[in-house]
């Protein structure tokens, strides 16, 4: 697991549903004045230059972030003004050279009364992430796993999280790991918003991992889904998802338009998208 870099696939199609998804839930969350903390176990480096080193090798990010972003702004759906209006802002020559990770998306929405901890492992991803946010009073960065992590700052003081689980799935484990340590932190925190990512490489994995979810006697589950292309072993990605666990009540809807875009923009043939309700409230 500690040899994966995330810049190698920085503003890929899956950062740009993962992050669609995330800005839309912290735009719901902010619309009331109480704080909240927003947790990111796998935080990465925080900001990747899609001009140079690792991100530059695959350049995955053109048919990501790439072909949405030569898109005129008038044509971004409404769920992903959030999202592409932060990114707009720290790209404000017009110029697509900076891809933010999670972390820095969500500073770019903390308040004042909001904080932030951050976990990364990866001792150089690490060091860039404590590096970005210095300067910063309200977010907290941490060398440590994020799984074990994650337990120890719940219950939030301020009663209301948004907490971001999404490891490289680089050891087949991180499919249990994901379920238990999220069963863990949610019957310390039950009414927290827990976003989970995962990958399709190979769908037998990806399915048991909603299967676990579904069975996990957790309520209010939320599906969306994004496919650039057909199942398929040898053809790496193929597909990435997003799994929210109390997810605001706007989301799917805002999502219903969302995941069509995305679909049309990013997609090859035999691409689509899932939206489903796994488990009712």
């Amino acid at each position: 697991m500690l040899s994966y870099r995330h810049a190698f696939h920085a503003g890929n199609h899956a950062d740009v549903l993962k992050h669609s998804v995330l800005m839309l839930v912290l735009d719901y969350i902010t619309q009331k004045d109480k704080p909240f903390l927003y947790v990111d176990t796998h935080s990465g480096a925080g900001m990747y230059d899609l001009h140079n080193g690792w991100a530059d090798k695959n350049r995955e990010y053109e048919t990501g972030i790439g072909r949405i972003w030569q898109q005129p702004s008038q044509n971004w759906p409404e769920g992903m003004q959030t999202y592409l209006r932060a990114i707009r802002d720290l790209n404000s020559d017009g110029d697509l050279r900076e891809y933010p990770g999670s972390p820095w998306l969500a500073q770019f929405m903390l308040r004042e009364q909001d904080k932030a901890r951050l976990f990364e492992l990866h001792r150089n991803e690490y060091q860039n992430l404590n590096a970005l946010f210095s300067r910063y009073k309200q977010i907290h960065t941490e060398e440590r796993d994020g799984f074990q992590a994650l337990s120890a700052v719940l219950p939030p003081v301020e009663r209301r999280a948004v907490i971001l689980i999404d490891p490289s799935y680089e050891v087949k484990a991180d499919y249990q790991n994901v379920v238990q340590a999220v069963k863990t932190a949610h019957k310390k925190f039950a009414t927290g918003v827990y976003l989970i990512w995962y990958p399709v490489v190979n769908r037998k994995w990806a399915t048991k991992l909603e299967r676990d979810f579904t069975d996990s006697g957790m309520r209010n589950i939320l599906l969306a889904e994004l496919a650039i292309r057909a199942d398929a072993e040898e053809a790496g990605m193929t597909a990435s998802g997003m799994i929210v666990i109390n997810p605001p009540w706007q989301l799917a809807d805002s999502l219903k338009v969302v995941l069509p875009f995305l679909q049309k923009e990013l997609a090859e043939e035999g691409g689509g998208f899932r939206l489903e309700q796994l488990v009712a409230e």
